[in-house]
């Protein structure tokens, strides 16, 4: 990625036992947090779900209590100026944030424009502004993009849009709230060693993440639990404290935990810890050990159910988002669909299920042509779970929300009713059956919105993003839910930019590359060609690339560990 000028700053910023409590509804949510940055830091913030992550950074830019309701004590400062009490548009151009939920900064007619707005508000001169626009989406990759209008981008690329159009203002302060979490692999990394050259300028950097992998170039990491700070310090060392990471609902580092098991002291990438174990010494046996296959159904001579044969798509505004794709998905698959960022995962998925028509090329279901085929039958076989669960959310309650599909396909009276009750058991939502859906938090709405396609008894499940914005144990429910029905039958699909879920789940992968499906096959010869993985963005989980490293074909910490310990 390119460098970015970033501005001068200078300021350091102040949290000083400070309190939070929201007022409506009435929910604590910090308690006597305190912490300093210093301008050039960047500070990781993890925890699980609801530990006060996005709670501190809306307080930092005076979104909460400015515009939320909530009682606050305790102090913020950024340099000498006090930020509690402060109006929101006060700290324009100063203190910036990158929600988590980025579609809703995006707003302008093209990619530039959006980009542009921000140092327009802040009276900063056309050349300069125009010049700014090229840093900063050279900075994210955007640069091809500029005259796209924002709606037609992926959501990886949305997410980097929003965090084009903060940068470009410059600030003092940068919140990022989770700016990672769409984008693949090989970009998380880039994104943030591309964060150095913004340090170097003396910017206050903070960042909310739930992957630790991408922010072990962070200066210190910070986590929370219930609104408090339960530990902080150099990343370096807490990166290894496996314990603690497990306690507070985040991912502890591959190889952090691979030390562990092994009782030995292992650098934390992935050279280094080969040469390490090297020097260990590997046995001869384990070089030919077998990964263990996931658990459910294999797909072996399974008969097909979608036939994709030629597909390709242009968009309106030239973009060849797919060009002849062919693959067949049979039934009882778990099929992970991977690629960088833009390489036309969704839009071939949207056409599994005939919410886009094929163009050029067909996708035939059962052996005929989808698009010909009753929108309700199409719904009824083939559920599509959307990258953003809010998208498909609007009943009145949850348990409404679950109805609405089983109904209007005419189940009725106790028939309905053991359809909605078995389905928010199986997603773990029969205690908020009476809820709004828009009140729950991200991780149930995101389940809820699996439990609707849930409810119509899908042959094919395809989920996009399922994961984003979950924490861990938020993750891990998820896809033990989709290793449940994918035991009992159901065929899967996921889009995911998460490697590790790749590994630990799916049997076969169809990697995409530029609207291109460059592979189709099982997972473990994917995970064997390293320079096909690197052109298409995609990055094996460290304890893999260490084991494939050492001549072992383990797909997890624990597959390594049996057979680094096993007898020749």
């Amino acid at each position: 990625m390119t460098a970015f000028t970033g501005c001068a700053g200078g300021a350091s910023l102040v949290v000083r036992d400070f309190t939070c409590r929201y007022t409506d509804p009435p929910a604590p949510a910090l308690a006597g947090v305190s912490l300093a940055v210093a301008p050039g830091e960047l500070v990781a913030i993890m925890g699980a779900s609801g530990a006060g992550k996005s709670t501190l950074l809306r307080c930092i830019n005076a979104l909460v209590p400015a515009l939320v309701p909530a009682v606050c004590d305790g102090e913020i400062r950024l340099g000498a100026q006090p930020l509690l009490g402060v109006e929101v548009g006060d700290l324009g151009g100063r203190v910036a944030m990158v929600f988590q939920d980025f579609e809703a900064q995006l707003f302008s007619t093209n990619v530039r424009l959006e980009v542009a707005f921000g140092p327009g508000q802040l009276g900063v001169e056309p050349g300069e502004i125009a010049a700014r626009v090229e840093r900063t989406l050279a900075l994210v990759n955007l640069a091809d993009c500029g005259d796209r209008d924002p709606s037609t981008l992926s959501g990886g690329q949305k997410q980097r849009l929003a965090i084009a159009s903060i940068l470009a203002m410059e600030p003092e302060v940068l919140l990022l709230d989770e700016p990672a979490t769409d984008l693949d692999p090989i970009g998380r990394r880039e994104f943030y060693a591309a964060l150095e050259s913004v340090r170097g300028k003396r910017l206050v950097l903070l960042a909310v993440e739930h992957e630790v992998d991408p922010v072990l170039r962070a200066d210190r990491l910070v986590l929370m639990s219930a609104g408090r700070i339960v530990a902080a310090g150099p990343t370096a060392a807490l990166v290894r404290d496996v314990d603690l990471f497990t306690a507070c609902g985040v991912r502890p580092h591959d190889l952090a935990v691979l030390a562990r098991r092994l009782g030995c002291d292992l650098p934390l990438d992935v050279d280094g810890a080969v040469a390490a174990l090297r020097a260990r010494g590997v046995p001869e046996s384990a070089r030919t050990a077998p990964a263990a296959a996931p658990a459910g159904r294999t797909a072996a001579a399974a008969p097909p159910i979608l036939e994709v044969r030629g597909l390709a798509r242009v968009y309106e505004d030239g973009t060849h988002a797919l060009a002849d794709v062919s693959f067949t998905l049979g039934s009882g698959e778990f099929v992970a669909l991977i690629g960088q960022n833009g390489s036309g995962k969704t839009t071939l998925a949207k056409h599994l299920n005939g919410l886009l028509r094929a163009e050029v090329g067909e996708v035939r279901l059962d052996g005929a042509d989808l698009g010909a085929l009753p929108l309700e039958r199409v719904a009824r076989e083939i559920g599509y779970v959307f990258q953003n669960p809010d998208h498909q959310l609007f009943a009145a309650t949850v348990a409404d929300e679950v109805a609405f599909g089983p109904r209007n396909f005419g189940l009725a009276g106790e028939a309905l009713a053991a359809r909605v009750d078995e389905t928010l058991a199986a997603v773990g939502l029969a205690a908020v059956r009476d809820e709004d859906p828009c009140l729950l938090r991200k991780g149930e709405r995101q389940r809820l919105a699996v439990a609707t396609v849930l409810a119509m008894a899908p042959r094919v499940l395809i989920l996009d993003e399922p994961t984003t914005g979950l924490d861990y144990p938020q993750v891990r429910a998820m896809l033990e839910l989709l290793a449940r029905l994918h035991a009992a039958g159901t065929t899967i699909v996921v889009i995911t930019h998460s490697p590790w879920v790749v590994v630990e789940y799916a049997e076969r992968a169809l990697l995409m590359r530029r609207g291109r499906l460059v592979f189709d096959g099982a997972l473990g010869e994917l995970l064997d060609d390293e320079p096909l993985l690197r052109s298409a963005a995609f990055e094996a989980p460290p304890a893999v690339r260490v084991a494939r490293a050492l001549g072992i074909a383990a797909r997890t910490v624990d597959e390594l560990v049996r057979a680094l310990e096993s007898e020749d």
